[in-house]
């Protein structure tokens, strides 16, 4: 029996304790912070997308939403900026 709580349970209540130990660029730690599966999708392999989202707890519908509205979030954010 596990007697401490695993990294995915710690990640899942104080996602910033854990963040703080990865030299990220802020702006994919301000994506990873905002579920930003669209920013993310095309810089990780998509199997280690889906694996994450699914360990910080991202309910598998709303995963597989994001995914597929990734090419169109994507558009969205090149026209405004």
């Amino acid at each position: 029996m596990q007697s401490s709580p695993s990294l995915a349970e710690k990640y899942r209540v104080g996602r910033a304790e854990i963040l703080a130990r990865y030299p990220l660029k802020g702006e994919v730690r301000s994506a990873i912070e905002r579920d930003d599966v669209a920013f993310l999708a095309p810089r990780v392999n998509p199997y280690l997308l889906r694996f994450y989202f699914v360990v910080a707890g991202m309910p598998e519908a709303e995963f597989l939403r994001k995914v597929r509205n990734a090419g169109a979030d994507v558009a969205a954010r090149s026209s405004h900026g």
